[in-house]
């Protein structure tokens, strides 16, 4: 991922925001895959607050390491607000942070389980909790990239509205 300078400024942002609180943070993510921690960790003294990630691309891996109940995901599907929702959980709980961020969806090429290509759930779970759903367009990398960009700004303006 190609990272714009506005979110560079979001993830200097977040990490200055946190490191000031005394919180962290971890995520979890199936179809950014790794991007979003990796736009965190871009910036230079992230470690202080980002305290790791899991890419669970694959739902036994949801099941395993983020400890979903397999029945949600069988019931709402993989790409679902409420399986968003138990990532972010399974991260906060596995890192022991004060935040996560879990992002699932369709990167594409092609629609998954009756899910369109860049139908996306990012939720963020901590003293603040949210979830969002975007509908992106467009091919695979920009479908991932803009729900990375997005996660990054749902959680820099949750941040902001805290203060």
């Amino acid at each position: 991922m190609t990272l714009t300078p506005d979110i560079i400024e979001l993830a200097t942002e977040i990490i200055d925001t946190l490191r000031q609180r005394g919180e962290t943070l971890s995520t979890a993510e199936s179809l950014t895959a790794g991007s979003l921690s990796s736009a965190i960790v871009t910036i230079a003294g992230a470690s202080d607050v980002f305290v790791g990630g899991i890419t669970a691309y694959r739902d036994d891996i949801k099941i395993s390491h983020l400890h979903i109940d397999p029945m949600v995901i069988a019931k709402h599907s993989s790409m679902s607000e409420e399986v968003s929702v138990a990532m972010a959980q399974g991260a906060l709980k596995s890192f022991n942070t004060t935040w996560a961020i879990a992002t699932t969806g369709v990167a594409g090429p092609n629609p998954v389980d009756g899910h369109p290509v860049g139908a996306v759930w990012v939720a963020i779970v901590g003293p603040v909790s949210q979830t969002i759903e975007l509908s992106l367009s467009g091919e695979r990398e920009s479908v991932r990239n803009a729900a990375t960009a997005s996660a990054i700004a749902t959680f820099a303006r949750i941040l902001r509205d805290r203060s």
